[in-house]
């Protein structure tokens, strides 16, 4: 078509524009548009971490070795620790001083950490915090340092500062220097249940035996890198811990009819186990279907009776891990299966209490094995031999190899699906994170949403796969009963008030609500940036080349972005501002319907803005004139045979060779709206008058210039009835009372939670 036809209302909105700006000095502003780079936000490339997300040509990290030998002290609750320390330097740094971690002070009656929150009397306390706040006496807990030596026997100079400890050196480590010293130590054991630890032992009163689950039980070196130098933030309780990669050879003393696991591999499985235990350990090497029960609930039970005397030490070394835990006691249960992961044969396996059972004979071992196959499907092949879970109330913490997971059955056996859920998505998260962040090794110091976010995301897709393995589990479910991931889950904790909300890119002990911020939110922008915005298959596969690119290496939150974005070939700048570094919510729905058709004339309104400007219509050329549904000539009738209704038209159709009927026959201006400051895909679903429904997905850069509102028009044979935008809820929309036209009176997701709430 040529000139002849066109929208004479985009010439007068021009040339009003022009008039009223002429001549008026405007004011300036900086460029707030959603689609900007975010070169403001990121740190700038470098040889340690370059512009694509990876590792740059001189990317270094240390390395720390430990050699340690281990008592566990059952009868009084203690545990005493000797560790000699190797300590490589390879940065181009020289270092004076080596930073170690003592997180076990927070427990001390004088640590700071007990008086960093606020202690008005809430509403509502667990019976252990009333007792902890109220009644009992505080844990005198916290590392005892006896001595730190050099290779020679020669004290070393050392300084305590809180949670961290400042060892000097007799002269300076070079780079690609190695440092050898000793530490000895010693300190209480906490009952974790009081107080929800991380680790500590778990008291069972019916048969006087305590459950062990250790961890954070060493002086541990901190990171030395090129992003913060030493990473010696201090540890308040909630941040996790940022460590160094290396060997471990860990000899580990403990009531010989205790039953342990622990970061490694167990190295004299024949000094530590009886035959029969023995015989069952090695079959359960090559158990691929299920799992083969090593130590039976009748042997613990007899045990519980007896309580030896004797000692036994376990052996278990371990290589290029950041960490090690282990867990011990004469209650444990132990089964164990073997998984295919890349060719290889990798362990599962479980220890729990009877009082576990049977949900935890039932499923533990089970889902283990199932999380190393997802997560391994979309990161990278499980490198270690061996992943454990083991059972402690109120327990969900992670270590290299082991974890520690609640979700216990009621005394009489029995358990409710939100048990049974919540014990297996735990055990799947803190699996997970042998993942993120044991292998690629972010700083949880710094961003709790490096390895919990993660983790979610991927916890979630898990879940989603278990539902499907494992029908049996989910019952007349339809699917999983995920906590996490659904876009719709996360609308109540963004829709509600600012003041209690930080952005994703916030340290971890300076939120108010770390569950949404560090674990929900973030795999919930994850699992939409997968379905919404960049599809499975490109998510994918960026997503598991950030997972190969630093596998045993430390990523900042750039290296992420970066990774994705360059694997992918699509701009997230406007994602990651949206998402993680703001609190915006997105809030899109329809704000006007208007149909319309063309005429010959124009309407009363446009005639007076022509003729203002001094043209006459009879000696404009012939045109079409886009008459509206809010036009004062506009007439119904002509309103669905619009084609029909313009002669110019017409003819100038008919000499292009177009049939009349072949040309749409209904006209609809979509006018959209976005009251949220997210920027999103507008998803629309256009329903119409013989039942028919038309989905589209326009693309977030539709918004690139149009931040408030933008329009599409839309033709068809068949007459509008409907549009709804975000239809399957996948955009986490604040607002659904905006998001259909026409206008339907049903209360919004957020306004059902509130009245649940109430409820």
């Amino acid at each position: 078509m040529n000139n002849r036809i066109f929208n004479i209302s985009i010439t007068i909105i021009s040339i009003l524009s022009s008039f009223l700006f002429f001549g008026q000095t405007q004011k300036g502003h900086t460029n707030k548009n959603k689609f900007r780079q975010l070169y403001d936000q990121f740190a700038d490339p470098n040889k340690y971490h370059n512009a694509s997300g990876a590792p740059g040509v001189d990317y270094y990290q240390q390395k720390v070795d430990y050699v340690m030998d281990i008592e566990l002290d059952d009868k009084n609750s203690k545990i005493y620790g000797e560790e000699e320390i190797t300590y490589t330097n390879n940065s181009p740094d020289n270092l004076t001083y080596l930073w170690l971690q003592l997180d076990q002070n927070i427990r001390k009656k004088d640590s700071p950490s007990l008086d960093i929150n606020s202690s008005e009397n809430s509403l509502t306390q667990r019976p252990s915090s009333f007792l902890k706040n109220y009644v009992n006496e505080s844990f005198d807990g916290g590392f005892n340092i006896e001595w730190v030596l050099d290779s020679q026997g020669n004290p070393l100079k050392y300084n305590i500062n809180q949670t961290m400890m400042r060892v000097d050196l007799p002269e300076s480590l070079l780079p690609n220097g190695i440092f050898k010293f000793k530490i000895k130590w010693w300190y209480n054991i906490n009952n974790h249940v009081i107080e929800r630890d991380r680790s500590g032992y778990e008291y069972f009163s019916e048969d006087d035996n305590r459950l062990y689950v250790i961890a954070q039980f060493f002086p541990r070196l901190a990171v030395y890198n090129d992003v913060e130098g030493w990473q010696n933030y201090q540890f308040w309780g909630t941040g996790e811990f940022a460590l160094e990669f290396g060997n471990y050879d860990v000899k580990i003393t403990v009531p010989d009819d205790h039953i342990m696991e622990a970061t490694g591999e167990l190295q004299n499985p024949k000094n530590v186990l009886s035959k029969s235990e023995l015989q069952r350990y090695k079959k359960a090497a090559f158990s691929f279907n299920k799992p083969i029960v090593i130590v039976s609930e009748e042997e613990v039970r007899e045990k519980e009776k007896i309580k030896s005397n004797g000692k036994s030490t376990w052996h278990f070394i371990a290589k290029n891990v950041r960490d090690f835990a282990f867990a011990s006691s004469r209650k444990f249960i132990w089964d164990m299966m073997a998984v295919k992961i890349g060719g290889k044969n990798i362990i599962a396996s479980s220890l729990y209490p009877k009082e576990g059972n049977p949900l935890w004979e039932e499923y533990s071992t089970k889902v283990v094995a199932h999380t190393l196959k997802v997560y391994s499907k979309y990161t990278f092949d499980y490198p270690y031999p061996k992943a454990v879970s083991v059972h402690s109330k109120n327990q969900g913490m992670e270590y290299p190899m082991i974890c520690f997971n609640r979700g216990r059955p009621d005394e009489d056996g029995t358990y409710s699906d939100r048990t049974k859920f919540g014990m297996i998505s735990v055990i799947i998260h803190e699996v997970g994170h042998n993942y993120f962040p044991m292998i690629v090794n972010s700083d949880e110091r710094q961003w709790g949403w490096m390895d919990e976010g993660l983790d979610s995301f991927l916890q979630y897709l898990t879940e989603q796969d278990f539902g499907i393995s494992y029908p049996d589990a989910i019952g007349d479910l339809e699917k999983y009963p995920s906590r996490r991931g659904d876009p719709k889950k996360i609308v109540p904790y963004m829709a509600g008030d600012q003041n209690f909300i930080a952005p994703i890119m916030s340290n971890h002990e300076n939120v108010y609500q770390k569950g949404p911020n560090s674990y929900a939110k973030p795999a919930t922008a994850l699992n939409i940036l997968r379905e919404t915005v960049m599809g499975n298959e490109v998510f994918d596969h960026a997503f598991k080349t950030y997972a190969k690119r630093w596998m045993f290496k430390h990523p900042t939150p750039e290296d992420f972005f970066r990774t994705m974005e360059d694997a992918s070939a699509i701009d997230l700048d406007w994602f990651w501002r949206g998402w993680f570094y703001s609190t915006d919510v997105v809030d899109i729905g329809v704000k006007n319907v208007n149909q319309y058709y063309y005429s010959d004339t124009p309407d009363q309104k446009a005639l007076e803005k022509l003729e203002a400007f001094g043209y006459e219509l009879e000696n404009l050329p012939d045109m079409v004139y886009k008459i509206s549904e809010n036009s004062e000539s506009f007439d119904p009738k002509l309103a669905d045979f619009s084609t029909r209704s313009s002669r110019v038209l017409n003819e100038y159709l008919r000499e292009e060779g177009f049939d009349n009927k072949e040309l749409p026959k209904y006209f609809y201006e979509i006018e959209f709206e976005k009251p949220g400051g997210l920027v999103m895909p507008l998803i629309v679903e256009y329903s119409y008058e013989d039942g028919s429904v038309e989905r589209i997905k326009y693309p977030v850069q539709l918004w690139r210039k149009n931040d408030n509102t933008v329009k599409k028009v839309i033709t068809s044979n068949k007459k509008l009835i409907g549009v709804t935008v975000d239809p399957d809820l996948e955009t986490a929309d604040v607002n659904l009372d905006n998001n259909n036209w026409p206008k339907q009176e049903t209360p919004s997701d957020f306004e059902k939670f509130k009245e649940k709430l109430k409820g």
